[in-house]
């Protein structure tokens, strides 16, 4: 859908640490900023950023005609356990399946490993059995006993329940029994959250159906306030655009999309950013990239092959698989703000536990007492104290040196660089084995692929993950800092509908398959009309689940009806998928699983204004003293990232600063600045 440009147009991405706005206007027209998160109402803190906007550029709000935002509300409510009471309804005879879920185990002979199946969102006594039975073809075996479903209801509201997930057997063959148990539900208690799976997860495998509409459920009164009071408080400030958000998949939801299925945004904060990371490395002439988005808090990783982002049809969220289609990120404990600590046997370990914002790193001296990566950064003298976040934060480097040796260097017995060192090496191998679980586990060779780091703190751990995976080349965005936020504004608005089909590939109708497929496209356009979207020139995308008979797993693969012979090569794209991910295929017969359609509508966005000055005065550069793992101490140069021209270069080491990250190139590293004004290192031959 090619649009006009809104007049202004804002992405807001919520992380754990900062807020990241970005806003484009006319005339090339861009506004940056970074606030501190607010973990107790996130809201706050976007609108702050919002407040930031008004007065800093004196833009009238009624100006503002697109707002896109990235939360992770919903995941974050799973994650603390925050979610709302839940009750489930399930088919007489499978009450406990939420208990018993599948055989495998992560650690089979660990007693106290804990519970491997999300029980907690709704124990036994809010688990309540219903009388009514489909067969696997769809026919009513025992029909809907509607005193059972009211007699459980009534049971569940007595223990002040505030949502209930429904998930009956074979539902997706036949959702009748479901939709009536859901208006009952609305009858007895109106404004109640209620999730039906033949509407969030039509698909086979009942245990994971029933997770995906619990989880569904649990966060639907969490995000529905959330957004509702985002809403007022963007009109109190007098700014009508539609608030939109970002999906797991990374696509643009309505708001009213988002709140009919949150779990779908259970990796919105994550997707803006590989949207941004994609956008910007197309943009270079680069289609295939890892993108390392290194924040305060967590290390999101995501790989993009011949320019599409990986995706798959289920997801892990706090431990527990969501089956809910979303790009392939491996999200991590590890960011700026991670803790660094010793173990019980005497080994150095970082994180997954964060600083945070409040109180953060010790450098930023609001009482944080542990040492964390950016008080080791501050210690090798990566990071600029007093230029941190573009000055807006002024950081105490003696407060770093304090809790590091303390912390850290005392109980091993080294000096306090070393230990900084330690830190920073623990740290960029937990995420170089993050790189690999989304390369090389899914069939890809990392070193084919350039690297895009993002985030306040990819920038500084971009070169020694690169050197850890023999990558050899790296592009640093001109703003990687608020990239997930600028990705929020090139995502499309998209609308995905899937349904099962459970029918061996061979014995499969071309008309039949078309058929389907055009059904499930007339179910987005509707969708889109619901939202009041016209989707225009649109794309459309149709996936296919496939396995080969007697798979448990299956995986997604492209469907191209205009091919000649629109089956076979179905079925040759799934082969090839399959030798990738797993190292071998057969002439087995194959299975199709669930059939899906992504509908997607671009809006033009604008275009920032790159300002790059036309030559580099040298004496703008300055030193600064860093230390580097095998090299030790030694004087880098100190760049202004805004001070460089397009087409400057140097080798380092040099460390590069701007209000959103530091780039860090160490001696056996080159970078030069492209006409788009984002950064190119190279690993320089061996000397």
């Amino acid at each position: 859908m090619n649009a006009h440009p809104p007049r202004f147009e804002i992405g807001i991405d919520t992380g754990g640490t900062f807020t990241d706005m970005v806003c484009r206007g006319p005339d090339g027209f861009s506004f940056l900023a970074k606030v501190p998160s607010t973990p107790d109402d996130p809201s706050r803190a976007v609108l702050t950023a919002v407040d930031r906007l008004v007065s800093e550029c004196r833009i009238d709000p009624a100006e503002i005609t697109r707002f896109v935002h990235g939360t992770t509300v919903a995941t974050n409510a799973i994650i603390e356990r925050k979610g709302a009471r839940l009750g489930l309804l399930t088919t007489k005879g499978f009450r406990d399946i939420l208990e018993i879920g599948r055989q495998m185990r992560s650690g089979l002979y660990d007693l106290i490993l804990g519970q491997e199946t999300p029980t907690y969102l709704a124990p036994r006594r809010f688990r309540k059995e219903v009388i009514e039975r489909v067969g696997a073809d769809g026919t009513v075996l025992v029909p809907l006993e509607e005193a059972t479903v009211r007699a459980a209801v009534q049971d569940l509201l007595s223990r002040d329940v505030e949502a209930i997930a429904v998930s009956y057997l074979f539902s997706f063959r036949m959702p009748g029994h479901e939709r009536r148990t859901r208006d009952i539900i609305r009858e007895m208690a109106p404004g109640l959250a209620v999730s039906i799976s033949s509407e969030v997860d039509p698909a086979e495998r009942e245990y994971e159906r029933t997770v995906a509409t619990a989880f569904d459920a649990y966060v639907k009164p969490v995000v529905d306030t959330y957004l509702r009071n985002l809403e007022a408080g963007l009109r109190d400030k007098a700014i009508r655009a539609p608030l939109q958000v970002m999906q797991s998949r990374g696509g643009i939801a309505s708001v009213q999309s988002a709140r009919r299925r949150p779990v779908r945004l259970t990796l919105s904060g994550p997707a803006g950013g590989i949207v941004g990371g994609k956008t910007t490395a197309e943009a270079g002439g680069h289609r295939n990239v890892i993108t390392v988005d290194i924040g305060g808090t967590s290390c999101d990783i995501a790989l993009i092959a011949d320019g599409k982002a990986i995706t798959r049809p289920e997801g892990d969220v706090a431990g527990y698989p969501v089956r809910v289609s979303m790009v392939d990120v491996n999200a991590i404990g590890a960011g700026g703000g991670s803790i660094a600590w010793i173990d019980s046997a005497g080994g150095l370990k970082v994180g997954p536990q964060s600083a945070g914002s409040m109180p953060g790193p010790a450098c930023y001296g609001r009482g944080g007492a542990e040492a964390t990566v950016t008080d080791a950064s501050i210690v090798l003298g990566y990071l600029n104290p007093d230029y941190f976040a573009g000055g807006s934060l002024v950081l105490d480097p003696r407060l770093s040196f304090q809790v590091v040796e303390e912390k850290i260097a005392r109980p091993l017995g080294v000096t306090v660089e070393e230990a900084a060192l330690g830190i920073h090496r623990v740290l960029n191998g937990q995420m170089a084995e993050g790189v690999r679980f989304v390369s090389i586990k899914q069939g890809f060779d990392p070193r084919a692929f350039a690297l895009v780091p993002m985030g306040g703190a990819g920038g500084l751990h971009a070169t020694a993950l690169a050197d850890q995976l023999g990558i050899g080349r790296i592009l640093v965005p001109h703003h990687p800092g608020v990239l997930a936020a600028d990705g929020l504004l090139s995502a499309a608005v998209e609308h995905e509908f899937s349904r099962p089909l459970l029918q061996a590939l061979e014995a499969l109708d071309p008309k039949a398959l078309a058929d389907a497929f055009a059904a499930l496209d007339a179910d987005c356009i509707e969708a889109a009309r619901a939202d009041g979207q016209e989707l225009g020139d649109s794309d459309l995308q149709r996936f296919a689940d496939l396995c080969y008979d007697g798979q448990s797993f299956h995986l997604e693969v492209p469907v191209d009806l205009d091919h000649a012979d629109p089956l076979g090569s179905l079925r040759q794209a799934f082969h090839e998928t399959h030798d990738r991910v797993f190292g071998q295929s057969n002439d087995g017969p194959v299975r199709v699983v669930n059939l899906r359609v992504v509908r997607q509508a671009y809006v033009t966005a604008r275009t920032p204004r790159i300002d790059l000055p036309s030559a580099f005065a040298v004496d703008g550069a300055a030193g600064r003293e860093v230390v580097l793992p095998g090299v030790g101490r030694m004087l880098a140069t100190v760049l202004r990232r805004d001070a460089l021209p397009a087409g400057y270069a140097a080798d380092g080491p040099v460390v590069i600063e701007q209000k959103d990250t530091t780039v860090l190139v160490p001696p056996a590293w080159s970078f030069a600045v492209d006409q788009g004004g984002n950064l190119l290192l190279a690993r320089l031959p061996d000397r």
